[in-house]
């Protein structure tokens, strides 16, 4: 029986395509100048990690061993062939920022590695879920990662929204220091890894108390004394 919430789990912390496995470090850092930016590429993703899973799922007893590899490359870049195609049809003003980056989600090895690790040992349902958790995973960490850069270099939150997402995105734009000069080396790629480096240093403290508090609690019963 398929484990839901050890799926949502892992692809939102504990298996985390960015915080744990640190894969597809390269658009992470090239395009996460700006919070929307990296909701954009985010969203892109998990289309891509979702429809793949599915996929792959589909045709997983028809797929032989020896060719799964070059089969899963393909179904891939089909799928990111499609929502480029889509993104600079019906939003191209994002399409334009994120450039080379929405093809070269075909290189995302988080993609493959979920279409071979579990899209292809699972049914439909549970392989396209897993999809979904690792591509809001990835969102989840490129959207924080953004969003601390631009705050700290910009001083606003998910600028020109409306421009990169469409209208409805504009309640999201944010100006949080007016009148802010602005910290240019945190926009610049140095400055995504000082952040990401900071943002897996919290991460790695949240674990330890997680684990500290979780060792205590299970400490207490054990040092009960027995009724007997």
């Amino acid at each position: 029986m398929t484990d839901y919430t050890r799926i949502i789990k892992d692809g939102l912390w504990d298996n985390n395509i960015i915080f744990v496995q640190s894969l597809a470090l390269c658009p992470l850092l090239a395009v996460t100048g700006s919070a929307s930016n990296g909701l954009g590429m985010g969203l892109a993703t998990t289309s891509v990690l979702v429809a793949s899973g599915a996929m792959v799922s589909i045709f997983r007893e028809i797929i032989t061993p020896q060719v799964r590899i070059p089969v899963f490359v393909l179904i891939i870049a089909v799928l990111v062939t499609l929502v480029d195609m889509s993104m600079n049809a019906w939003t191209h003003d994002l399409h334009k920022v994120l450039g080379l980056f929405i093809p070269l989600i075909v290189t995302n090895c988080a993609i493959l590695g979920r279409a071979e690790s579990f899209a292809s040992r699972n049914k439909v349902a549970p392989a396209a879920f897993d999809g979904l958790m690792m591509g809001l995973g990835f969102t989840l960490a490129l959207v924080i990662l953004g969003a601390a850069r631009e705050m700290l270099g910009s001083g606003t939150l998910f600028a020109n929204a409306h421009l990169l997402l469409g209208g409805w995105a504009s309640f999201l734009e944010l100006e949080l220091i007016p009148d802010y000069k602005g910290f240019l080396l945190i926009i610049l790629p140095p400055g995504g890894f000082l952040v990401l480096g900071f943002i897996l240093a919290g991460k790695r403290l949240i674990d330890r108390a997680l684990a500290e508090r979780k060792a205590k609690s299970a400490a207490v019963p054990a040092s009960a004394p027995s009724n007997a």
